[in-house]
This record gives structure tokens, sequence and C-alpha cells, in this order.
């Protein structure tokens, strides 16, 4: 067992006064700033950004691409992670990495091969438009850009998780008699339940403050295609700093509760030992 480390005190002030400068330049500070241009004109002017159509379309289509994307990639998280933790397959190694190229890639660029795949420049995306489908500058093309930008977080927080907790109580309950979506349902799901939650906060976090891939994709189209991050860039560079700050603020109280929920979900996690379900 480590022993803790017996530093001078000074150093540890240096330490401590180090870590606590950066958390205010960079975190409190910005915060701060944040919410007071986004109420320097009165709790009003405020309130009246946050009501305006475009912006109440755009809060409503943050939410609703979320609601599409996230319930997928944890469809997908779960799938491919106890695919990956619980069996041996050909092209496992493959997978993994593949689950991890959103994060080599930039949102930039997978926006871009969306648009280069569904757009008019290219023969499938011409004959999606003949026949009526819409990707590109619309709905279709946020979720997709979301989904690629937000796929990984679910599966990366189980993968580990499901690789420590082993087989055996998988085994064990096959060898009872208990079919394989039973053994899911009872074994399997219960003892990744916080792990589960925990990728989806994640997931949502990032899929509600997504805008490199988005921006590509959605055209800027006032209260059809612009999610809060496009509104914010919409507003600023009007000069709207008012309003711009204040949906800011809105996408900052997201942020925050996204936040204290990771911080009740570690605690719950930390606290609550893992435990078999019965069959």
């Amino acid at each position: 067992m480590h022993q803790p480390t017996h530093a001078p005190w000074w150093q540890r002030a240096v330490l401590v006064l180090t870590a606590l400068g950066f958390i205010f330049i960079l975190i409190a500070l910005p915060l701060a700033v944040v919410f007071a241009e986004a109420l320097a004109k009165g709790f009003d002017a405020y309130r009246a950004a946050l009501l305006e159509p475009d912006a109440q379309s755009a809060l409503r289509l943050t939410l609703l691409v979320a609601a599409i994307a996230v319930p997928l990639n944890m469809l997908f998280g779960l799938a491919a992670s106890w695919a990956v933790a619980k069996f041996e397959f050909r092209g496992k190694r493959l997978l993994v990495t593949l689950i991890d190229l959103p994060f080599s890639v930039s949102p930039v660029i997978a926006g871009l091969i969306y648009v280069l795949l569904f757009g008019t420049q290219h023969a499938f995306g011409k004959w999606l438009v003949s026949h009526g489908v819409q990707i590109i500058f619309a709905v279709p093309g946020l979720v997709l850009a979301t989904l690629f930008v937000t796929f990984p977080f679910v599966a990366r927080e189980l993968i580990p998780l499901m690789e420590e907790q082993g087989t055996e109580a998988e085994e064990a309950a096959i060898m009872l008699g208990a079919s394989g979506w039973k053994t899911f349902w009872r074994v399997t799901l219960p003892n990744i339940r916080w792990g589960l939650l925990y990728g989806v906060l994640l997931c949502n976090a990032r899929a509600m403050g997504e805008f490199g891939a988005v921006s590509v994709v959605s055209g800027h189209i006032r209260g059809e295609t612009t999610t809060l991050p496009l509104h914010v860039e919409i507003l600023y560079n009007d000069y709207n700093f008012v309003g711009a700050f204040a949906v800011a603020s809105l996408l900052t109280l997201l942020a925050l509760l996204t936040l204290a929920l990771k911080a009740f979900i570690e605690l719950r996690y930390q606290d609550e030992p893992s435990t078999d379900a019965p069959l």
C-alpha cells in the first residue's frame, strides 16, 4: 500500500494555488462572464432573448436531435460492449478501433463527408432528393452528424466495465437454464446500470453541445436547422450580444446540470457494490 507523500507546506500550497488559478481562469471566470453579459440589460431582456421564436425553435430542435441520437447510441453501445466484452470473434480489434474513430476525426470533416455523400453533388444524394428524401440541410442530416460524433461515448464507458466483470455471472445463469435475453436483462444489465447512465449522460451532453459537424450539414436556416450552439453563433455575428450570451447561458446551465448528475452517478456507483440480480 502506497504511503502518502509528505511534501513541504509551500510545495503543497504552490500546487493547490496553481490548480485553483487554472480553474478560475479557464472555468469560473468564463462562466461568470457568460451570465454577466446575458443579464447586462436586465432580466426582462434576458427572458425575451430566450422566448424569442428562433431561440425556442433552436431549443426544440436541439432536444429533438438529442432525443433521437442518444437512444440509438445507447442501443449501439450496449450491443457493441456486450459483443466485445463477452464474446470472442473475428474482427474484434477492428470493431474497437472503429468505435474510437470519431475521437480522431474532426467533426467538421465528418460533416463534410455527409454533405458529399448525401448532397446533390453525389449520385446517391441526387437519387434521394429526386425521391423526396432530404438529408442535408434538414433534421436527418443533423441527427446523422450528431450520431457520428457521439456514438463512442456509451460503448467506451461500458466496454472496460464489462470486461472487468468477466463472464462468470452470465455463464452461471446460462447453466441454470436462463436464455440469452433473460441473462442480459437479469444479470448483465443490472451490473452495468450506473455505467450505462454515465455513458448516456456524457453522450447527451455532447449531442446538445455539438457545433462542428452540425454546422456543416445544417445550412444555418433560422427556425428550421439551427440548434442552440448554431443559434449562439448567428446572434453573435448579428451583434446581438445579449441574446447570444442568454442562449449560451442556457447551454451552460445544461452543462452544469450534466456535471451535477455525473457527480451523483459517480457517488452512487462507488458506494453501491456490484451484485448479480437473481434469476
